[in-house]
């Protein structure tokens, strides 16, 4: 990717010196002599170009441009682009951040996409050099599908560290040859500012090699939440990973702020001049969804995030949202469901039963950006009772955001809906969690999995305690030793899962993997018939 060169302005170096790897040329292009030359004088891709929410006849393909722009796509199924297809895309202004997107229609199911992306300068009409991508069509009959998932990008001051090759976990991601990527959340740190140096706390120096203004600070202004996105495209593995490989993308706190919700306060936090955190909420909204490589909704709820992604006759993927429609964090005791106690919300909560009834696929994959039985702690309310961040509240029977998960439990096992398989990311560790009436307090549902992999480039802690309400058995975990924690990447617990179903069989294997790709745990679920 040759074409790809870093922002012209506010760009810090925080090492002159950078081992491998591709930034070391992107850098020596971008110290170039301002000189104009007929390369700098075309636009170019700051952020290379991503391919998301994928069906069997159509596609998102996204980019960024460093100017105001048009975008072009071309595709084909071979990478010759012999018999193109070419589209006029829509302009990239200030407005959206100089980014694009295009809905690529009319193509062929279960068929490898070639795509070649230009920008049309509007200011004088010359355009870029090429920047191409590929996607995998969702197939029409069954066939092997693998997938990977996982979370947390750049968090806890661990950035981009080019004396350990970037964020070389995307490497291996891309390795595996996935058809497609679910990131579960935490697609940046708004609220983790990088300096040059960190000392991590297994006492070792990790540098960020790549510094830029806005990630210097807490995001507050619009600017500053896009230069968060900015700044995680500036990794090569990253941009060649999302050039290669679908994604799937949903949203969790960090987007924002550190387990925001309408309770959320940050009137004594020094670091935020702005106050406002649904102001804050918008702002990081806004840039999510321009940096997503996803299907923008209508303008009847056009910040939608939940989905469902049909993925051939043995996959469905439902992407669920848990922040945007949850009641304020509280100590979640609550013995009645209402606004104070909603975590998906009644409208999304009717979308995910009505999808789930109506699925014909063999398996139905219910992406969650937070697990269902671990315990996510927020401190302490006015009157020093615990608060909680995620669904669980500590043992004992269904309450607060736990009747919202009975209830959907409970409905996946009246209506005879089966081969559900839950994964997450959040908790920067990876485990697998078996859930069985038998063992819980709320017995009215059916055994399933949860499945939990990430951090992909942040700290790794954990473990978090299991709350018993719903009977979750823990089978496999890969966590810091006792006493530990906030352990940066360089300690090699860097995680993310992968899922391969069998054409044939349908047989569902799950992979939990470390940040070389390694296996370090598997298990095969069989599917049940109606």
């Amino acid at each position: 990717m040759s074409s790809l060169i870093l922002p012209r302005r506010r760009l810090l170096i925080a090492s002159a010196a950078l081992s491998g790897g591709g930034l070391s040329g992107i850098f020596a292009h971008a110290q170039a002599p301002a000189a104009i030359t007929r390369d700098a004088a075309r636009p170019s891709f700051p952020s290379g170009v991503q391919s998301g929410d994928v069906l069997a006849d159509r596609g998102i393909v996204w980019a960024r441009s460093d100017r105001a722009a048009r975008l072009w796509v071309e595709w084909d199924t071979t990478p010759a682009f012999a018999h193109a297809r070419k589209l006029r895309g829509p302009y990239a202004l200030e407005t959206t951040d100089f980014t694009a997107r295009v809905d690529l229609t009319g193509l062929p199911a279960g068929q490898e996409i070639f795509y070649r992306v230009q920008w049309e300068d509007l200011a004088g009409g010359v355009r870029s050099e090429p920047v191409t991508g590929r996607f995998r069509t969702a197939p029409a009959t069954r066939r092997d599908v693998r997938f990977l998932w996982s979370g947390d990008a750049v968090g806890q001051g661990f950035g981009i560290n080019g004396d350990l090759g970037g964020m070389t976990i995307y490497e291996a991601m891309r390795q595996r040859e996935p058809d497609f990527f679910i990131h579960s959340g935490d697609t940046i740190y708004a609220d983790g500012p990088l300096q040059a140096e960190l000392k991590a706390s297994d006492g070792s120096t990790w540098r960020n090699t790549v510094l830029t203004e806005e990630k210097s600070k807490v995001a507050e202004t619009l600017k500053e939440y896009r230069g968060a996105h900015r700044y995680n495209q500036l990794d090569d593995h990253q941009r060649r990973f999302a050039a290669e490989v679908m994604q799937l993308w949903q949203w969790d706190d960090h987007e924002v702020t550190n387990n925001w919700s309408d309770s959320k306060d940050v009137s004594g936090d020094a670091r935020y001049t702005e106050k406002n955190v649904a102001l804050l909420t918008s702002r990081g909204a806004r840039a999510f969804l321009e940096n997503a490589p996803m299907r923008w909704f209508a303008q009847e709820e056009e910040q939608r995030v939940y989905r469902r992604i049909p993925y051939g006759p043995l996959l469905d993927v439902f992407v669920i949202d848990m922040r945007s429609y949850r009641g304020p964090n509280s100590f979640n005791l609550q013995p009645t469901l209402d606004a104070s106690s909603a975590f998906l919300g009644p409208q999304q909560m009717a979308w995910l039963r009505d999808g789930l009834k109506a699925s014909r696929a063999t398996w139905k994959v219910i992406a969650a950006d937070m697990p269902i039985g671990l315990l996510v702690p927020d401190g302490k309310d006015t009157q020093g009772r615990d608060k909680f961040e995620a669904v669980a509240n500590g043992d004992g029977p269904a309450l607060g955001r736990e009747l919202e998960i009975a209830q959907l439990l409970s409905f996946i096992k009246h209506q005879r809906i089966r081969n559900t398989v839950w994964l997450t990311a959040d908790v920067h560790y990876t485990a697998a969690h078996h859930y069985h009436p038998n063992r819980a307090q709320f017995q009215d549902f059916d055994p399933f999995w949860e499945f939990v992999s990430g951090p992909l480039n942040a700290g790794t802690f954990g473990p978090n305690p299991l709350d018993n309400t719903f009977g979750p058995e823990l089978r496999y975990i890969k966590a810091p030793a006792p006493g530990q924690s906030n352990l940066p990447p360089s300690a090699g617990l860097q995680f993310f899962g992968e899922v391969q179903i069998d054409g044939k069989s349908a047989a569902l294997t799950v992979h939990l993997r470390d940040m070389r790709g390694e296996s370090l745990w598997q298990t095969t679920l069989l599917p049940h018939r109606a």
